[in-house]
């Protein structure tokens, strides 16, 4: 009850002090990449149940002659790139965390996709809200592993507390300052889970 009631203090809080930016940011959006300024996408929440999280567009819509949209690696433009290495298109997630969706701190909502590969302990990574941050986050982003991501997500949710909720967040703006680990090597985000192997299981 005392990290909901956190959560919406701080996701409130932080709605107001940066409604400029917020502001500034949509503006920008719709100018280099047009409508819609807000990506909507089904995610996975607490113990799988799926939500609506929302964040600042990112990617052009390009597609290929077949109607496909093109790899994301072509879709992603300069600005979008920029948005996402200062964290900025995350900004609108502070909604899904006043509306009891997310949490500030927590595993990071992936695909709907990627459910059913999970084995039994990636998946305790549902016994808790979905976080706009992360330990994983803080602890390699996107330039670490799946498996190394998913016992970084357990791990927290075996061990959270408050205290390391604050230390977390923390380390979050530090990461988010010196733009690290924002992708995987050679990839525009980060690669695609295809499930742990079963030796690994």
């Amino acid at each position: 009850m005392l990290k909901r009631l956190l959560d919406i203090v701080i996701a409130s809080s932080a709605l107001v002090l940066l409604s400029p930016i917020y502001a500034l940011v949509a503006y920008k959006v719709k100018k280099n990449l047009g409508s819609p300024v807000l990506f909507r996408q089904l995610r996975p929440g607490l113990y799988g149940k799926p939500f609506e999280m929302v964040k600042f567009r990112t990617m052009k819509d390009a597609l290929d002659l077949d109607g496909n949209p093109l790899p994301d690696s072509e879709r992603l433009t300069a600005f979008g790139k920029m948005l996402r290495a200062t964290s900025l298109d995350e900004m609108p997630e502070l909604w899904n965390v006043i509306k009891g969706d997310m949490s500030i701190v927590g595993p990071r909502p992936l695909l709907m996709e990627y459910l059913p590969l999970y084995n039994r302990e990636q998946a305790k990574r549902h016994h808790v809200r979905p976080g706009i941050t992360g330990h994983a986050q803080v602890n390699g982003r996107n330039a670490i592993s799946w498996e190394k991501k998913f016992e970084l997500d357990t791990w927290y949710v075996e061990n959270q507390s408050l205290w390391l909720d604050f230390k977390i967040m923390l380390k979050t703006v530090k990461k988010v300052i010196a733009k690290d680990d924002i992708s995987a090597e050679g990839e525009a985000t980060t690669t695609k889970f295809t499930g742990t192997p079963e030796q690994k299981k």
